[in-house]
């Protein structure tokens, strides 16, 4: 047992200790403690006021360098996409703000934003695969040209959505065909629709943007890996079909490539060399990318844009043959005749 005179022994330490310190803070070292502490407070003071300069820089530097792009913006895409149709594919849920962005530059660069889709969670929804595929065997009743028995569910309904959205009437290529305006019409009506936004359609497209939503910042880190790599292959399928099902798809991802649906296509050999990508296209330089690297994909080019390694910063324009909306007259049998017009011309 600890003898009671240690306990006193130890009070008697702690305050001789105590009475000692603050004998030196009150005499010889009030001093220097004092200007110890003063010229800490000071230091950090003038380190506060040299990072807020710098802050203050550059973001007038930001701003400058925004309100140049935004300056040079209508010069850089005039004429880009003369009187091409766009349609935009919304993957989820993107900000209004950014799809206008978006569009605003599209008009900028002479195109006609011809509808602006969002494809809902229906689309994805792990519970609603069966409904998905009861649809899909309605669908394909009208895809023409229909993708083969064995490509799945996620590149049926793909390719219906970008027929649903490029479908043009021969005979009036103004206007939707038939199996066009009934595959847009099923996979946006109904309790449980897959696509929302078909009123905006109001023409056969020519290309397609397709706008991946942001990535949650409060990710849930007990996500199902299994239902987030489905998700991933459905929206993979969706780009494919634009790109083979137009004259050109670009995929415009917000954020840094290295994260997002884009890096998962840079990364892939046989998507890279084949879709084309823009990174960043939540700020401006993104958004003006965007009507750019779709004029050099429908040139032929294909290309990888933003900042990251290995991705090209400003897409090079491409001298683009003018639409032809020539309507093709029917054949003797009732079936337009894709010759017909050629014919005529030559005749």
């Amino acid at each position: 047992m600890i003898d009671f005179r240690y306990h006193i022994v130890s009070l008697i330490s702690v305050f001789l200790a105590l009475a000692v310190g603050i004998a030196l803070g009150a005499g010889p070292l009030k001093e220097t403690i004092g200007d110890t502490l003063t010229g800490q407070v000071q230091a950090l003071r003038a380190e506060k006021e040299s990072l807020r300069t710098e802050a203050d820089v550059a973001s007038a530097n930001l701003q400058d360098a925004t309100d140049y792009i935004e300056s040079a913006a209508p010069q850089l895409l005039a004429g880009a996409l003369a009187d091409r149709r766009v349609a935009v594919v919304a993957l989820g849920e993107v900000t209004e703000g950014e799809v206008d962005e978006i569009e605003a530059q599209l008009t900028a660069s002479g195109a006609q934003v011809s509808g602006v889709v969002t494809l809902a969670e229906t689309w994805t929804d792990p519970g609603l695969r069966s409904f998905r595929q009861a649809l899909v065997g309605t669908l394909v009743e009208y895809l023409d040209p229909a993708p083969a028995d064995n490509t799945g569910t996620d590149v049926e309904l793909a390719t219906a959505l970008v027929q649903a959205l490029t479908g043009a009437d021969p005979q009036a290529p103004d206007q939707f065909s038939e199996p066009a305006s009934v595959l847009l019409q099923l996979l946006s009506v109904g309790d449980k629709p897959l696509v929302t936004g078909a009123e905006s359609v109001s023409a056969p497209a020519d290309a397609i943007v397709v706008l991946t939503p942001r990535a949650p910042e409060d990710k849930d880190e007990d996500v199902d890996e299994d239902a987030a790599a489905a998700i991933v292959t459905a929206q993979l399928a969706v780009v494919t079909a634009a790109q083979d099902g137009s004259e050109g798809a670009v995929l415009a991802d917000s954020g840094s490539s290295s994260t997002t649906l884009a890096g998962r296509v840079i990364a892939d050999d046989a998507l890279s060399g084949k879709i084309t990508t823009v990174a960043g296209a939540d700020l401006i330089a993104g958004q003006v990318s965007v009507p750019l690297a779709l004029n050099a994909r429908i040139g032929g080019v294909n290309g990888h844009y933003g900042f990251a390694e290995g991705e090209t910063i400003v897409p090079t324009r491409v001298a683009l043959p003018p639409v032809d909306r020539t309507p093709v007259p029917p054949a003797a049998d009732g079936v337009a005749d894709p010759d017909g017009a050629a014919n005529g011309a030559a005749g």
